[in-house]
């Protein structure tokens, strides 16, 4: 038995949602869940299947590993083949295809590129290899980026000279401002992400129900946390309201988590940055302070590259935005697979590509 977590995967919990889903549905609805994170867990779960025919769930922009442009990725496999440097990454950005390759690829061809479980590991690594520069490849959302932040400020106070960050870490509530604006998909309600909103609060999404009257509910990522928020978004919608629910009210607080927030703004300030399927978005991304310019990697280490487009006939920005499901790419587990990823929705871990390849009803291979 998991304590604390058996709870929220009660059948009889998630049963009664789903038919109070059901009951409140009495016209088409078309739901997006904006994280990755979202997306395998429901199809993980089989909550699809308790919903009905009339409650459309879309996946959406919410995995920093599939945002993460070519062009950002061609740089950093640059900067990992610069005679000297180590660089340190988490372990679903190796496989993700630049267009030069991927960092796999680099590594194979002697590259020395390490993958690492945090930040910390990162700067220890400096720590123990003092005359080679440590690259750490900080990509992420803000769930990611006060961790990151307080590495730079851990290496400041150790006056670790060889540490330094490539900053591609992003803000999501500037790229669901854009994807709406865009127009090109219209939606009932959002299923908010949770993680990152532990760390923003809920009240940075109320921009949402008050400059685009759509309903929001951020929920967690077990069955019944899923099924609370949308539970929450068929309420709103059948009534006719646009507000900002909290179905993750065990970890989430209004202003978000203060602490992480600081740390993240004294290192971190916005910058326009590039998101694949949604091109450049204004103050969506974060760069290291002036303050901290000697850890900046994109600094110390300028690196330019061409920018490149998605492998022809590759779809992940369509599904990032999404317009289309992964089983309407036509490269979805014909030429596009785990074992082969010609893009990065196929190779994270919170892609929406992944989450169908994992846990669909495998009619794609018929």
């Amino acid at each position: 038995m998991m304590k604390f977590i058996d709870e929220f995967r009660d059948p009889r919990l998630a049963h009664a949602l789903a038919k109070q889903i059901q009951e409140r549905t009495h016209q088409p609805v078309r739901l997006m869940e904006f994280c990755g994170g979202h997306t395998h867990a429901i199809l993980r779960f089989g909550i699809r299947q308790l919903l009905p025919e009339n409650v459309e769930m879309l996946s959406g922009p919410g995995c920093p590993v599939c945002v993460t442009s070519s062009t950002d990725l061609d740089r950093a496999i640059a900067m990992a083949k610069i005679p000297g440097v180590i660089l340190a990454t988490f372990g679903d950005m190796v496989r993700v295809p630049g267009s030069q390759g991927s960092l796999q690829n680099a590594r194979i061809e002697g590259a020395d590129i390490r993958v690492v479980y945090s930040p910390t590991d990162a700067v220890n690594l400096a720590r123990k290899n003092a005359s080679r520069p440590v690259i750490f490849l900080g990509v992420g959302f803000e769930t990611t980026a006060p961790g990151v932040a307080a590495s730079i400020l851990e290496a400041n106070e150790q006056r670790l000279d060889n540490y330094f960050v490539f900053c591609l870490h992003k803000f999501t509530p500037p790229a669901m401002q854009a994807m709406l604006d865009a127009g090109e998909v219209r939606l009932s309600g959002i299923l908010g992400p949770g993680h990152v909103t532990t760390v923003i609060g809920t009240d940075a999404w109320r921009f949402l129900p008050e400059d685009f009257h759509i309903p929001i509910a951020v929920a967690g990522f077990e069955p019944v946390d899923i099924l609370r928020g949308i539970s929450m978004l068929v309420n709103q919608i059948s009534e006719g309201l646009a507000r900002v629910d909290n179905a993750y009210s065990r970890v989430i607080l209004p202003q978000g988590n203060r602490a992480a927030l600081a740390i993240m703004n004294q290192v971190f300030e916005p910058c326009d940055a590039e998101w694949r399927g949604l091109d450049k978005i204004s103050k969506s991304g974060m760069r290291i302070r002036d303050e901290y310019a000697g850890f900046d990697a994109s600094k110390v280490f300028q690196i330019t590259v061409r920018s490149t487009d998605a492998p022809p006939g590759c779809k992940c920005g369509e599904v990032l935005r999404g317009i289309l499901s992964p089983l309407q790419c036509p490269l979805f587990h014909r030429t596009c697979n785990p074992e082969n990823p010609l893009g990065p929705c196929m190779v994270s871990a919170e892609g929406a590509c992944a989450a169908y390849h994992q846990f669909g009803d495998k009619s794609f291979e018929d």
